[in-house]
């Protein structure tokens, strides 16, 4: 039996060291070639780790959250044979697989199953263990709330009518499975009386904050502590607009996108920005700088099944309705389904948050350092208006806008959204000098 060492790989890009965010084996697996056996995080991508061997595990250097250099040793594998194998991370480091950081699948790739070994290589334990007076010696720990025991309808019936809990008693059958002979041994050894109805719940779980859930809350405490927020909102009137959106709908061609609000209020944007460019702007802190960016990209805050992540549309300016309701449907099932590029979830200018129908009457978004501005839109309501001589129904929807009060005074904040508020309540002035 010789032993196999896997390294910290070079990922590239001047990268000297990654955060383990995933183990994908435990000591004691069997894994074959190109099993994949952790995942690391870079600031710049996630690095998928498959074993160059196959064997078994013997030895894993790091825990989960834990910062690793590049060259450090991080899994020792046994490997058939009598040679050493070489642990020089040349030859030996096995091909990594990288994607975006934020941009993680929906449903992450199937772990390959630990081999099981044949049935003639399983050693007996001894004697001294493997029974006691009392019975076998369980092998199955106490089960959480919410886990069905594995059990047959005879001993389910049997505990019930003894009064016992089965998620308390250990199995020793394969996967746990409870037989007669556990169920002897734990009235045997003495068990609590089963409490029934509510009780309380004591139980605490410890959750690390690693990949990218760390990077999301380190770059909320940095845009919190560095940037002093100042938050306008302010009621639009989307009634006209939702008419206009639904005949566009109506009579769209079939390769064009499904219109949302989104790409209305981009290109209101792209408009107050033209007269408000100070808006579209990222403040250097450190340096005292700060950069006017000419082309407006606009970052589109998107929930995925691994956190928070902003695609960026490129160039607003240049799209016009249809093409700015194409590219962000392409953002968005790339994040969601974790094909996003780097340079498609970074180079944001000013950036959209929406919750959708989950949007409540008013938020305080937080800015999306080190831009200056963000708008985040609210759900839409049907809300009686007063039009002078009766209530009428209308559809009303609140913009949340935080702003760099460090950067854009409360007026220019207040001015920037009013124009949007004109151009979205008067929605033909959009198209106006397009």
């Amino acid at each position: 039996m010789a032993e196999h060492v896997i390294k910290m790989p070079d990922v590239g890009e001047g990268v000297a060291e990654a955060e383990l965010v995933e183990w994908n084996v435990k000591v004691g697996d069997l894994v074959r070639e190109d099993t994949v056996i952790a995942a690391v995080m870079t600031d710049k991508a996630t690095v998928e780790i498959p074993s160059p061997v196959e064997g078994q595990i013997a030895w894993l250097g790091a825990e989960i959250g834990d910062t690793v250099a590049v060259g450090s040793p991080i899994v020792k594998i046994d490997v058939a044979g009598d040679a050493a194998a070489s642990t020089e991370p040349t030859d030996e480091t096995p091909e990594v697989k990288s994607k975006a950081v934020a941009a993680e699948p929906e449903a992450k790739p199937a772990k390959a199953e630990p081999v099981a070994p044949p049935a003639t290589e399983k050693k007996p334990a001894p004697a001294s263990v493997k029974s006691t007076a009392a019975g076998p010696t369980p092998t199955g720990a106490p089960r959480p709330e919410g886990e069905r025991p594995l059990a047959s309808p005879a001993v389910r019936l049997r505990a019930k009518e003894a009064g016992i809990d089965l998620r308390q008693v250990p199995g020793t059958g394969p996967a746990g499975r409870i037989s007669h002979e556990d169920l002897d041994v734990f009235i045997a050894r003495g068990r609590e009386p089963v409490v029934t109805g509510l009780r309380p719940d004591t139980s605490v779980e410890e959750i690390k904050v690693v990949g990218l859930r760390r990077r999301i809350a380190e770059k909320m405490a940095l845009a919190k502590s560095r940037i002093p927020h100042i938050t306008y909102v302010e009621e639009v009137d989307v009634t006209a607009l939702e008419d206009l959106r639904a005949s566009l709908n109506a009579t769209k061609r079939p390769d064009r996108a499904k219109l949302t609000l989104l790409p209305f209020l981009m290109r209101a944007m792209v408009k107050a920005i033209a007269e408000q460019p100070q808006l579209n702007a990222l403040y250097d802190d450190e340096a005292g700088v700060i950069h006017r960016h000419g082309g407006v990209h606009i970052g589109i805050a998107a929930q995925t099944p691994s956190g928070l992540v902003v695609p960026v549309v490129r160039h607003a300016e240049a799209r016009d309705l249809w093409d700015s309701a194409a590219e962000v449907n392409r953002l968005a099932d790339a994040a969601k389904a974790g094909t996003a590029t780097r340079e498609e979830l970074s180079g944001s200018t000013i950036t959209i948050t929406s919750l959708g129908a989950m949007g409540g009457v008013a938020t305080t978004p937080v800015i999306n350092h080190p831009e200056v501005a963000i708008i985040g839109v609210n759900k839409m309501m049907v809300r009686p208006v007063w039009d002078g001589s009766q209530f009428i129904p209308r559809k009303m929807m609140n913009l949340s806008s935080s702003f760099d009060h460090r950067v854009i005074d409360g007026w220019d904040a207040a001015v920037f959204v009013q124009r949007i508020k004109a151009l979205l309540e008067t929605p033909a002035l959009i198209f106006v000098g397009d």
